[in-house]
């Protein structure tokens, strides 16, 4: 089965694409991760990410494709993969298209957590984190034992800049813009699934597989 994972910041992408891994077997591909590997693997794209990524820069389209290629072809993605984090443009789904043509494979589905808007900001700006071992809280759905401390090293817990009420409306308004037209492109060609990803976390992944499995 091979899936795309989509969603805003804070719709809890990361929550299901775990359970989705375990449940179905098949690896949870983000972007990070493929730079990172390619990387590590010292391949000729993977270097030339690096000197992007090194300076600042977006990595191109085209040598994004070509570790996207290059981390489908691997073995552990036979039996299907979950991409998480690509495509994020229509440009790269079109060549997303054209590269799973070449691996005679197809997309199944894309699952959309779908979230409200103002759901998301309380989720997103109720984030705390310890700066020592990095444990991430929420102030709401998984506060500390004590408030404002880490429960593994005491370390009083921080609110991220991005996590500010108005750093995270305007980073959800850009990637509202930005997957619309993905998601609509998607929905013409009768892949999108759209799940209500504000329910409790079970609930979610038992729609999940109740899309997919149908």
């Amino acid at each position: 089965m091979n899936l795309i994972l989509m969603g805003l910041p804070g719709a809890g992408k990361g929550t299901q694409a775990d359970k989705i891994n375990n449940k179905y077997d098949i690896p949870h591909i983000s972007t990070g991760d493929m730079f990172r590997l390619a990387i590590k693997e010292g391949t000729a794209l993977g270097k030339k990410a690096k000197e992007y990524m090194d300076q600042g820069e977006l990595v191109p389209d085209e040598v994004t494709i070509g570790i996207v290629r290059e981390r489908l072809s691997k073995d552990d993605c036979k039996n299907g993969f979950l991409l998480d984090g690509f495509p994020r443009t229509i440009a790269q789904a079109e060549a997303l298209q054209e590269l799973l043509t070449d691996l005679k494979a197809s997309i199944d589905y894309v699952i959309h957590v779908d979230v409200p808007e103002e759901n998301l900001v309380e989720r997103l700006t109720g984030r705390r984190i310890c700066p020592t071992c990095g444990t991430t809280y929420h102030v709401l759905y998984n506060p500390p034992k004590s408030e404002g401390v880490c429960d593994k090293d005491d370390t009083r817990l921080i609110q991220r800049d991005d996590d500010k009420a108005e750093t995270v409306k305007k980073r959800l308004a850009v990637n509202i813009e930005q997957s619309k037209p993905l998601l609509d492109f998607y929905q013409d060609r009768g892949y999108l699934v759209a799940v209500n990803g504000d329910q409790e976390i079970d609930q979610v992944f038992r729609d999940i597989q109740t899309e997919i499995e149908n």
